[in-house]
Protein backbone atom coordinates (compact mmCIF):
# COMPACT_ATOMS: atom_id res chain seq x y z
CA UNK A 1 0.00 0.00 0.00
CA UNK A 2 1.45 3.75 -0.99
CA UNK A 3 1.48 6.11 1.68
CA UNK A 4 -1.24 7.92 2.77
CA UNK A 5 -2.18 11.45 0.70
CA UNK A 6 -1.44 14.10 3.07
CA UNK A 7 -4.74 16.23 3.66
CA UNK A 8 -5.97 19.16 1.16
CA UNK A 9 -5.55 22.69 1.34
CA UNK A 10 -8.33 23.65 2.13
CA UNK A 11 -8.99 20.76 4.88
CA UNK A 12 -5.61 22.11 6.69
CA UNK A 13 -7.24 25.31 7.04
CA UNK A 14 -10.42 24.11 8.29
CA UNK A 15 -8.40 21.98 10.89
CA UNK A 16 -5.86 24.81 11.97
CA UNK A 17 -9.44 26.99 12.79
CA UNK A 18 -11.19 24.55 14.92
CA UNK A 19 -8.04 23.92 16.90
CA UNK A 20 -8.09 27.56 17.81
CA UNK A 21 -12.11 27.10 18.45
CA UNK A 22 -13.02 29.56 15.81
CA UNK A 23 -16.61 30.32 14.84
CA UNK A 24 -18.11 27.85 12.64
CA UNK A 25 -19.03 31.90 10.63
CA UNK A 26 -15.49 32.51 10.76
CA UNK A 27 -14.57 29.20 9.30
CA UNK A 28 -16.86 29.74 6.28
CA UNK A 29 -15.28 32.86 5.98
CA UNK A 30 -11.67 32.20 5.92
CA UNK A 31 -11.99 28.79 3.73
CA UNK A 32 -14.23 31.64 0.98
CA UNK A 33 -11.67 33.96 0.63
CA UNK A 34 -8.78 32.04 0.89
CA UNK A 35 -10.67 29.64 -2.06
CA UNK A 36 -11.09 33.20 -4.00
CA UNK A 37 -7.62 34.48 -3.02
CA UNK A 38 -6.36 30.69 -5.05
CA UNK A 39 -8.42 31.49 -7.97
CA UNK A 40 -8.25 34.99 -8.39
CA UNK A 41 -4.30 34.17 -9.23
CA UNK A 42 -5.18 31.25 -11.61
CA UNK A 43 -5.49 28.54 -9.32
CA UNK A 44 -1.27 29.02 -8.36
CA UNK A 45 -0.67 27.36 -5.09
CA UNK A 46 0.07 29.77 -2.47
CA UNK A 47 2.94 28.46 -1.43
CA UNK A 48 4.60 30.13 -5.08
CA UNK A 49 3.21 33.44 -4.19
CA UNK A 50 3.44 35.92 -1.35
CA UNK A 51 3.10 39.64 -0.11
CA UNK A 52 2.73 41.25 -3.92
CA UNK A 53 0.15 38.56 -4.59
CA UNK A 54 -1.88 39.31 -1.28
CA UNK A 55 -1.76 43.03 -2.05
CA UNK A 56 -3.10 42.74 -5.23
CA UNK A 57 -6.08 40.74 -4.56
CA UNK A 58 -6.85 42.73 -1.64
CA UNK A 59 -6.52 45.89 -3.79
CA UNK A 60 -8.97 44.38 -6.78
CA UNK A 61 -11.42 43.92 -4.09
CA UNK A 62 -11.96 47.87 -3.43
CA UNK A 63 -11.27 48.99 -6.49
CA UNK A 64 -12.84 46.46 -9.28
CA UNK A 65 -15.80 44.86 -6.62
CA UNK A 66 -16.65 48.21 -4.44
CA UNK A 67 -16.48 46.03 -0.93
CA UNK A 68 -17.04 47.43 2.19
CA UNK A 69 -13.99 48.29 4.31
CA UNK A 70 -14.86 45.17 6.51
CA UNK A 71 -15.16 42.91 3.90
CA UNK A 72 -11.66 44.28 2.65
CA UNK A 73 -10.42 43.43 6.56
CA UNK A 74 -12.32 39.86 6.54
CA UNK A 75 -10.25 39.13 3.31
CA UNK A 76 -6.96 39.97 4.24
CA UNK A 77 -7.17 38.48 7.44
CA UNK A 78 -8.71 34.93 6.01
CA UNK A 79 -5.18 35.29 3.61
CA UNK A 80 -3.29 36.16 6.34
CA UNK A 81 -4.28 33.32 8.45
CA UNK A 82 -3.27 31.22 5.87
CA UNK A 83 0.18 31.90 5.09
CA UNK A 84 1.05 32.80 9.29
CA UNK A 85 -0.79 29.79 10.96
CA UNK A 86 -1.11 26.88 8.11
CA UNK A 87 1.57 27.09 5.64
CA UNK A 88 3.98 28.96 8.53
CA UNK A 89 5.61 31.05 5.84
CA UNK A 90 7.45 34.12 5.60
CA UNK A 91 5.10 36.84 3.64
CA UNK A 92 7.61 38.51 1.96
CA UNK A 93 9.31 41.71 2.40
CA UNK A 94 6.99 43.89 0.22
CA UNK A 95 4.31 46.02 2.79
CA UNK A 96 1.16 44.28 2.20
CA UNK A 97 -1.50 46.97 2.17
CA UNK A 98 -3.29 49.18 5.01
CA UNK A 99 -6.12 47.98 6.55
CA UNK A 100 -8.58 49.82 5.50
CA UNK A 101 -10.84 52.12 7.53
CA UNK A 102 -14.23 51.25 8.74
CA UNK A 103 -16.20 54.22 8.66
CA UNK A 104 -18.08 54.60 11.87
CA UNK A 105 -21.93 54.63 11.49
CA UNK A 106 -24.95 55.50 13.81
CA UNK A 107 -27.14 52.27 14.42
CA UNK A 108 -30.41 52.23 12.66
CA UNK A 109 -32.78 52.34 15.44
CA UNK A 110 -36.74 51.76 15.26
CA UNK A 111 -39.32 53.66 17.74
CA UNK A 112 -41.48 51.48 20.21
CA UNK A 113 -43.94 51.38 17.31
CA UNK A 114 -42.12 50.26 14.68
CA UNK A 115 -41.05 47.64 16.46
CA UNK A 116 -44.28 46.68 16.99
CA UNK A 117 -45.24 46.66 13.42
CA UNK A 118 -42.54 44.54 12.40
CA UNK A 119 -43.53 41.60 15.12
CA UNK A 120 -47.10 42.23 14.45
CA UNK A 121 -45.88 41.40 10.79
CA UNK A 122 -44.20 38.21 11.76
CA UNK A 123 -45.82 34.52 12.83
CA UNK A 124 -44.54 31.54 14.19
CA UNK A 125 -40.51 31.06 15.15
CA UNK A 126 -39.60 34.27 13.11
CA UNK A 127 -41.66 35.98 15.31
CA UNK A 128 -41.01 34.27 18.98
CA UNK A 129 -36.81 34.84 17.47
CA UNK A 130 -37.49 38.45 16.81
CA UNK A 131 -39.15 39.19 20.01
CA UNK A 132 -36.29 37.82 21.52
CA UNK A 133 -33.94 39.73 19.80
CA UNK A 134 -35.57 42.69 21.14
CA UNK A 135 -36.77 42.03 24.32
CA UNK A 136 -33.45 40.51 25.52
CA UNK A 137 -30.71 42.31 22.83
CA UNK A 138 -29.82 38.93 21.91
CA UNK A 139 -27.94 38.59 18.68
CA UNK A 140 -29.26 36.12 16.13
CA UNK A 141 -26.59 33.71 16.54
CA UNK A 142 -26.93 33.64 19.82
CA UNK A 143 -30.46 33.42 19.96
CA UNK A 144 -30.74 30.55 17.27
CA UNK A 145 -27.74 28.80 19.35
CA UNK A 146 -29.80 28.45 22.88
CA UNK A 147 -30.82 24.80 24.18
CA UNK A 148 -33.51 24.50 26.59
CA UNK A 149 -31.80 24.11 29.78
CA UNK A 150 -30.54 28.23 28.91
CA UNK A 151 -34.29 29.17 29.56
CA UNK A 152 -34.95 29.77 33.55
CA UNK A 153 -38.71 30.38 33.57
CA UNK A 154 -38.97 30.40 37.06
CA UNK A 155 -36.27 33.34 37.68
CA UNK A 156 -37.49 34.69 34.19
CA UNK A 157 -34.11 34.78 32.78
CA UNK A 158 -31.74 33.10 29.72
CA UNK A 159 -28.23 32.12 29.85
CA UNK A 160 -26.35 33.18 27.27
CA UNK A 161 -23.64 30.28 26.05
CA UNK A 162 -20.23 30.72 24.43
CA UNK A 163 -21.82 34.63 23.40
CA UNK A 164 -19.05 36.80 21.45
CA UNK A 165 -16.08 36.65 22.10
CA UNK A 166 -16.67 33.22 23.46
CA UNK A 167 -18.06 34.88 27.28
CA UNK A 168 -21.11 33.48 29.14
CA UNK A 169 -23.77 36.19 30.34
CA UNK A 170 -27.29 36.49 31.57
CA UNK A 171 -30.04 38.15 29.85
CA UNK A 172 -33.82 39.09 31.04
CA UNK A 173 -36.62 36.40 29.84
CA UNK A 174 -39.56 38.95 28.90
CA UNK A 175 -43.08 38.02 30.74
CA UNK A 176 -44.27 38.76 26.89
CA UNK A 177 -42.41 35.91 25.72
CA UNK A 178 -42.87 33.11 28.43
CA UNK A 179 -46.48 31.85 27.50
CA UNK A 180 -45.72 31.94 23.89
CA UNK A 181 -42.67 29.96 24.56
CA UNK A 182 -43.84 27.07 26.88
CA UNK A 183 -46.54 26.58 23.80
CA UNK A 184 -43.37 26.42 20.96
CA UNK A 185 -41.23 24.61 23.43
CA UNK A 186 -44.49 21.47 23.56
CA UNK A 187 -44.41 21.77 20.35
CA UNK A 188 -40.38 21.22 20.06
CA UNK A 189 -40.24 18.32 22.43
CA UNK A 190 -42.82 16.36 20.82
CA UNK A 191 -40.80 16.73 17.71
CA UNK A 192 -38.11 15.10 19.92
CA UNK A 193 -40.08 12.41 21.15
CA UNK A 194 -40.71 11.42 17.32
CA UNK A 195 -37.24 11.86 16.41
CA UNK A 196 -36.41 9.54 19.32
CA UNK A 197 -38.67 7.00 18.36
CA UNK A 198 -37.15 6.82 14.28
CA UNK A 199 -33.78 6.36 15.65
CA UNK A 200 -32.76 10.00 15.97
CA UNK A 201 -32.70 12.92 18.23
CA UNK A 202 -29.24 13.22 19.79
CA UNK A 203 -28.28 17.00 19.36
CA UNK A 204 -24.51 18.48 18.50
CA UNK A 205 -22.88 19.28 21.82
CA UNK A 206 -20.52 21.95 22.04
CA UNK A 207 -16.89 20.63 22.15
CA UNK A 208 -15.58 17.63 23.24
CA UNK A 209 -18.86 17.17 25.68
CA UNK A 210 -20.53 13.92 24.15
CA UNK A 211 -17.88 12.61 25.26
CA UNK A 212 -17.82 13.17 28.92
CA UNK A 213 -21.60 13.22 28.97
CA UNK A 214 -22.37 10.20 26.25
CA UNK A 215 -26.47 10.15 27.26
CA UNK A 216 -26.71 13.99 26.75
CA UNK A 217 -27.54 14.33 23.05
CA UNK A 218 -30.50 12.55 23.34
CA UNK A 219 -31.80 14.65 26.70
CA UNK A 220 -34.23 16.99 26.44
CA UNK A 221 -32.46 19.90 28.27
CA UNK A 222 -29.62 19.66 25.39
CA UNK A 223 -32.00 20.34 22.31
CA UNK A 224 -31.99 22.98 20.81
CA UNK A 225 -34.62 25.83 21.74
CA UNK A 226 -35.23 26.59 17.44
CA UNK A 227 -34.56 23.11 15.49
CA UNK A 228 -34.20 23.31 12.03
CA UNK A 229 -37.45 21.69 10.29
CA UNK A 230 -35.82 18.45 9.22
CA UNK A 231 -32.41 15.85 9.51
CA UNK A 232 -29.60 16.83 8.04
CA UNK A 233 -26.01 15.33 7.91
CA UNK A 234 -22.35 17.51 8.19
CA UNK A 235 -19.45 16.52 7.66
CA UNK A 236 -18.55 18.19 10.95
CA UNK A 237 -20.40 16.24 13.13
CA UNK A 238 -20.93 12.73 11.36
CA UNK A 239 -24.12 11.23 12.18
CA UNK A 240 -27.48 12.81 10.93
CA UNK A 241 -28.42 15.07 13.45
CA UNK A 242 -31.00 18.54 13.78
CA UNK A 243 -28.94 21.11 14.41
CA UNK A 244 -30.86 24.99 15.06
CA UNK A 245 -32.70 26.70 12.68
CA UNK A 246 -30.51 28.51 9.95
CA UNK A 247 -30.45 31.95 10.41
CA UNK A 248 -31.03 33.35 6.74
CA UNK A 249 -34.77 31.90 7.58
CA UNK A 250 -35.30 34.84 10.54
CA UNK A 251 -33.53 37.34 8.52
CA UNK A 252 -35.42 36.63 5.31
CA UNK A 253 -39.17 36.93 7.22
CA UNK A 254 -37.56 39.99 9.09
CA UNK A 255 -36.73 41.88 5.84
CA UNK A 256 -40.23 40.90 4.61
CA UNK A 257 -42.00 42.17 7.98
CA UNK A 258 -40.29 45.78 7.78
CA UNK A 259 -41.99 46.01 4.10
CA UNK A 260 -44.94 44.66 5.16
CA UNK A 261 -44.81 47.37 8.23
CA UNK A 262 -44.29 50.14 5.64
CA UNK A 263 -41.30 51.18 7.36
CA UNK A 264 -38.48 53.11 4.98
CA UNK A 265 -35.49 51.98 7.64
CA UNK A 266 -33.12 49.40 6.57
CA UNK A 267 -34.33 46.86 9.07
CA UNK A 268 -32.29 43.38 9.73
CA UNK A 269 -32.05 41.20 12.83
CA UNK A 270 -29.27 43.25 14.51
CA UNK A 271 -31.94 46.40 14.10
CA UNK A 272 -33.56 44.78 17.38
CA UNK A 273 -30.42 44.44 19.29
CA UNK A 274 -29.83 48.03 18.68
CA UNK A 275 -33.27 49.12 19.72
CA UNK A 276 -33.35 47.42 22.55
CA UNK A 277 -30.40 49.46 23.74
CA UNK A 278 -31.39 52.38 22.71
CA UNK A 279 -34.92 52.21 24.09
CA UNK A 280 -33.18 50.83 28.13
CA UNK A 281 -31.33 53.85 27.53
CA UNK A 282 -33.74 56.11 26.52
CA UNK A 283 -35.73 54.83 29.56
CA UNK A 284 -33.03 55.95 32.17
CA UNK A 285 -31.25 52.49 32.29
CA UNK A 286 -27.59 52.87 33.67
CA UNK A 287 -25.04 52.57 30.70
CA UNK A 288 -22.89 49.67 32.50
CA UNK A 289 -25.90 47.60 32.83
CA UNK A 290 -26.35 47.82 29.11
CA UNK A 291 -23.38 46.86 28.27
CA UNK A 292 -23.59 44.30 30.65
CA UNK A 293 -26.93 42.98 29.32
CA UNK A 294 -25.46 43.51 25.71
CA UNK A 295 -22.09 41.51 26.48
CA UNK A 296 -19.32 44.55 25.37
CA UNK A 297 -16.09 43.81 26.61
CA UNK A 298 -15.60 47.85 26.91
CA UNK A 299 -18.46 50.41 27.78
CA UNK A 300 -16.67 52.43 24.67
CA UNK A 301 -18.80 50.01 22.36
CA UNK A 302 -22.16 50.60 24.45
CA UNK A 303 -21.32 55.13 24.29
CA UNK A 304 -22.17 54.51 20.18
CA UNK A 305 -26.03 54.15 21.15
CA UNK A 306 -26.02 57.45 22.96
CA UNK A 307 -25.36 59.05 19.70
CA UNK A 308 -29.21 58.43 19.17
CA UNK A 309 -30.60 59.68 22.30
CA UNK A 310 -32.75 62.58 22.58
CA UNK A 311 -29.74 64.00 24.29
CA UNK A 312 -26.93 66.32 23.53
CA UNK A 313 -26.64 68.39 20.36
CA UNK A 314 -30.61 66.57 19.90
CA UNK A 315 -31.90 68.15 22.83
CA UNK A 316 -30.90 71.47 21.15
CA UNK A 317 -34.09 73.53 19.89
CA UNK A 318 -32.66 74.70 15.95
CA UNK A 319 -32.74 77.87 15.42
CA UNK A 320 -34.55 77.48 12.56
CA UNK A 321 -38.04 76.91 14.73
CA UNK A 322 -37.48 79.86 17.05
Amino acid sequence: MGEPQPPRLLDQVRAALRARHYSRRSEEAYVQWIRRFIVFHGKRHPREMGAPQMAAFVTALAVDRHVAASTQNQALSGVLFLYRDVLRMPIGHVALPLRARTPVRVPVVLTPREVRAVIDALVGVPRLVTMLLYGAGLRLQECLALRVKDLDFERREITVRRGKGQKDRRVMLPDAVREPMQMHLGDVRRMHESDLAAGYGRVVLPQALERKFPNAPAEWAWQFVFPAGRICRDERYGRPTRFHLHETVIQRAVVRAARAAGLTKRVGCHTFRHSFATHLLEGGSDIRTVQELLGHADVSTTMVYTHVLNRGGLGVKSPLDR
